[in-house]
């Protein structure tokens, strides 16, 4: 057997002796690892109309979601008749949470290290967010500093409209965009549900009869605690 061969088998056996070492690690590190005893689901729903049809929508959400395992503990924000102030352009983030407003308490919550995800819901006005929401994704900026606290967890959205086909997705699709800059993980709801969920207020403001709707809310909790609890058993 030439040099050259004996060489690259003793190279071969020595790399997957290696990787079978690293992997071996890899699993001792994974399975050191203990669940946590509380995984947090924060829902928050972003219309001035506070208590009606986004924040039963996000709160059905919520309700699926603490089902699913019993580690799921809940939270519902209604931004609704609070004062919320933007984000000015020109400042640092840290600088704009300076202003004296409601969104100092909501920091609390997203900023406990038991939270695990996200539902964010809007009604949709002119095809896009509420202005509340914006405002309030705006004043968020201060948790990708000093580093992302939201990365990694999973966020799903939602959005109520006065027609079936009102611009909710667009809604959501606006909401997902500003959470990516989280680098937090979208999820849908499935089955079908898969952008988020999409409700129609044509009942006056009884939206639990738009029962399709209040399927995806549903749908999209469940989904997103299944995914907090993959993550977190990682």
């Amino acid at each position: 057997m030439s040099n050259k061969l004996t060489r690259r088998m003793f190279l071969g056996t020595v790399g997957a002796t290696a990787a079978a070492a690293a992997t071996a690690n890899d699993v001792s590190a994974a399975s050191d690892k203990k669940p946590s005893e509380k995984i947090l689901i924060a829902g928050v729903s972003c219309s001035p109309r506070k208590g009606k049809t986004t924040a039963t929508a996000v709160k059905a959400a919520l309700d699926a979601a603490e089902q699913v395992d019993p580690r799921i503990e809940i939270e519902m924000i209604d931004l609704g008749g609070l004062e919320i102030a933007g984000w000015s352009g020109g400042a640092k983030p840290d600088k704009s949470q300076q202003i004296n407003d409601d969104f100092k308490p909501i920091l609390t919550t997203l900023r406990n290290p038991s939270l695990g995800g996200l539902i964010i819901g809007s009604p949709v006005y002119f095809r896009t967010m509420s202005a509340l929401c914006k405002v309030f994704l705006e004043r968020c900026a201060v948790l990708r500093k000093p580093e992302l606290l939201l990365a990694d967890k999973p966020v799903g959205a939602l959005a109520v409209g006065s027609f079936r086909n009102g611009g909710q997705e667009l809604a959501i699709e606006h909401i997902q965009t500003v959470m990516l800059c989280h680098e937090m993980m979208i999820v849908g709801g499935k089955p079908k549900a898969h952008q988020g969920a999409t409700l129609w207020n044509f009942a006056n403001d009884d939206i639990t009869k738009d029962e399709l709707g209040m399927d995806t809310a549903r749908k999209l909790g469940i989904r997103v605690a299944e995914a907090a609890i993959r993550l977190d058993e990682k």
